[in-house]
């Protein structure tokens, strides 16, 4: 029975393949290719990791980096349908800019990052990526800034400050939330 139910979890999890690479070891005899494969996996409730997969074939490097992602996966703090506040983070020279958006704006994100928020569940937040458009360093920051973001509830508490004067104003400012 425990095991039916992990298998419906595993099955409800959104698997991404973000980048797929071709590399090459060059051996006496020619070069011997293998293949690398960035996966974002995320249960589109909040949960999203990354990972990377390297194996001689495509599909088994998917599948190394999916279960590396599902090993990887953070619980990351949301309002609503997007992110609780602003945040700039960096990974390399890569920097990811995420900034809430009220409802109704979508998902307004470029390639690596629309693939970490869409498999996070956000549905509606404004990003800019500047810098190295290295895909697996913009995917790496995006992952790390959503990991920095910080519940409005337990800012609230740390504070001493109710949680209206902590949310942003489409969640209800000026209500108790």
């Amino acid at each position: 029975m425990a095991k039916r139910e992990f298998q419906d979890a595993v099955e409800e999890l959104d698997e991404r393949v973000v980048h797929i690479a071709r590399t090459a070891k060059v051996v006496k005899g020619g070069r011997r290719f293998s293949f690398r494969a960035c996966v974002v996996v995320g249960d589109g409730k909040g949960s999203v990791g990354v990972g990377i997969g390297k194996a001689r074939e495509v599909p088994e490097a998917i599948r190394k980096g999916s279960e590396r992602a599902k090993r990887n996966m953070r619980k990351i703090a949301m309002s609503g349908t997007t992110i609780p506040h602003e945040i700039t983070s960096g990974f390399s020279a890569a920097q990811v800019f995420l900034k809430p958006a009220s409802p109704g704006t979508g998902v307004i994100a470029g390639g690596g990052v629309r693939a970490v928020v869409e498999a996070a569940g956000i549905h509606d937040i404004l990003t800019k990526s500047k810098g190295s458009s290295n895909i697996l360093n913009v995917v790496k920051a995006t992952i790390q800034a959503l990991n920095e973001l910080q519940d409005p509830m337990e800012v609230a508490q740390n504070r001493g400050i109710p949680l209206n004067r902590v949310q942003p104003f489409w969640l209800g400012r000026g209500s108790n939330g």
